[in-house]
């Protein structure tokens, strides 16, 4: 009887044992997480300047929201309606981002003068100048070929006025005529809070005075729905 207690009380030690060990065993493997596994991943980026990457639409990104404006020389921006967001680009490198105010009717391409909506497709900044009450605005060369080509089929622009305007978009300038598809398309400050202008891009007052100074006459714009 003793030899079977001796073997039982050393059977139940040999399992409380096991189960410690066990449960040791797991405890390590759960603190393995690939947030623990890699700290000098947060090291890395605030050494890196700020810089990540993420996956963007061709391939990685870069992100360094803290490259110094005066190292910003070849922009390019891009501005999604949807997400009210607009990007700055430089080599593949996100370096700004900000939030942004539409037309009233924000849905949707701009068709004619008055819709309230925000034009879509690729356009460059034709000047840097003041717009009624805005003392800067980054002007853009609305309208496209898209939309010049669209309003002519449909009868609300002339043949006249067709060829200026399309001449106009194709050296990359404002149109020179009044046109009836809506003009004076611009980048400006005023507000980003909700959507309230009559087509153009609005930006806080403090993020327009830094992208005035980013962007140059001939910075590409791409608008996206």
């Amino acid at each position: 009887m003793r030899n079977r207690d001796r073997t039982r009380r050393m059977l139940f030690a040999c399992a409380v044992l096991f189960l410690l060990l066990l449960n040791t065993a797991c405890s390590a493997q759960k603190s393995g997480s690939k947030f623990e596994a890699h700290p000098e991943k947060e090291t890395l980026s605030a050494e890196n300047k700020g810089a990540v990457e993420t996956q963007g639409e061709s391939g990685k990104v870069q992100i360094d929201y803290l490259t110094p404006v005066a190292m910003i020389r070849n922009p390019e921006i891009f501005v999604y309606k949807e997400k009210r967001r607009l990007y700055v680009m430089q080599s593949n490198v996100l370096v700004r981002d900000y939030p942004i105010a539409l037309g009233l009717n924000p849905a949707g391409d701009k068709e004619k003068l008055g819709d309230g909506k925000t034009p879509e497709g690729d356009f460059v900044i034709c000047g840097k100048e003041p717009m009624g009450r805005f003392p800067k605005a980054l002007a853009l060369n609305y309208p496209s070929r898209k939309h010049v080509e669209r309003a002519y089929f449909l009868g609300i622009l002339s043949s006249a006025q067709f060829k200026e305007i399309l001449k106009s978009y194709e050296k990359g300038q404002a149109p020179t005529v009044n046109t009836s598809v809506g003009e004076r398309i611009a980048i400006h400050g005023g507000g980003a809070h909700l959507d309230w202008t009559n087509g153009c891009i609005a930006l806080y007052d403090s993020d327009l005075e830094e992208l005035f100074r980013i962007a140059t006459v001939g910075t590409k714009v791409s608008i996206r729905p």
